[in-house]
C-alpha cells in the first residue's frame, strides 16, 4: 500500500483495523511484558521509556497512564520517567557532547539493575542510515547494566530487533499505522498493570 493510498480514510483505517486485530496474536507477550512491569514496580524498580518524534509521544502518554491512572483510578503510581522530554539533560547532552547518546546518558544516570527500558521505534534503528541511534546506544547501556530493555517496532525490525531483550513487531511500512498499534499495546498493558494491581 502506497503513502497517497493512505490519504483516502477509509483504506487507512481498513489497514489500522487489519493491523491491530493481529495484535491478538501478540496477546501472552503483552501480558508477560505487564507481568514484568508489575514485578518490577512491585519491587521498587523504575520502568524507563524512550522513542523519537511521534514515538516520543507515546511514550510520554504510556508514562502519564502509569505514574497517575488508566482505568482504575484507584490504583497506585508506578515509577516510570520518559527519557525523551527531559529537555535540560537532552540539550546540555547534545550541545556539549552529541545528541546520538543522550539517551544512554540517562539510563547511566536513572537506570539500575531491575528496572526496565521500552522503547518505541517504527524502523526499530539502523547503524547503516545512523537512523535512531539514540535508542540504539540506549539498549546497548541497558544490556550493559542488567536493565531488561522491550522494544515496540515496526518494518523489519531493525537493529532493536536483535539487541532487545523482548519486542513486539508491526508488519507495517506505515509510520502512523505502526505508532497507531504501539499505542493499542501500552493501552493494553495499562489495562493488564489495572486488573494485576487489583488483584494482588
Amino acid at each position: 500500500m502506497s503513502k497517497l493510498e493512505l490519504y483516502n480514510n477509509k483504506t487507512y483505517f481498513n489497514e489500522v483495523s487489519k493491523q491491530i486485530s493481529l495484535l491478538t496474536e501478540e496477546i501472552e507477550k503483552i501480558d508477560q511484558i505487564s507481568r514484568l512491569i508489575f514485578n518490577a514496580n512491585k519491587e521498587k524498580r523504575k520502568i524507563l521509556v524512550a522513542g523519537n518524534g511521534g514515538s516520543c509521544a507515546d511514550a510520554e502518554h504510556f508514562v502519564g497512564e502509569l505514574v497517575c491512572t488508566f482505568l482504575d483510578r484507584n490504583r497506585s503510581a508506578i515509577s516510570a520517567i520518559n527519557l525523551s522530554s527531559n529537555n535540560a539533560a537532552i540539550t546540555a547532552w547534545s550541545n556539549d557532547f552529541n545528541y546520538e547518546s543522550y539517551l544512554k546518558r540517562q539510563v547511566e544516570a536513572y537506570g539500575n539493575l531491575g528496572d526496565i527500558l521500552i522503547l518505541l521505534s517504527t524502523s526499530g534503528g539502523s547503524i547503516k542510515n545512523k537512523q535512531s541511534m539514540n535508542l540504539i546506544h540506549a539498549c546497548d547501556q541497558a544490556n550493559h547494566m542488567g536493565i531488561k530493555t522491550i522494544s515496540l517496532i515496526g518494518r523489519d525490525g531493525g537493529i532493536l530487533k536483535e539487541k532487545s531483550d523482548d519486542y513486539i513487531l508491526i508488519k507495517s511500512d506505515q509510520t502512523s499505522v505502526i505508532q497507531e498499534c504501539h499505542m493499542s499495546i501500552l493501552h493494553a498493558i495499562c489495562n493488564n498493570l489495572d486488573i494485576l494491581m487489583k488483584q494482588n
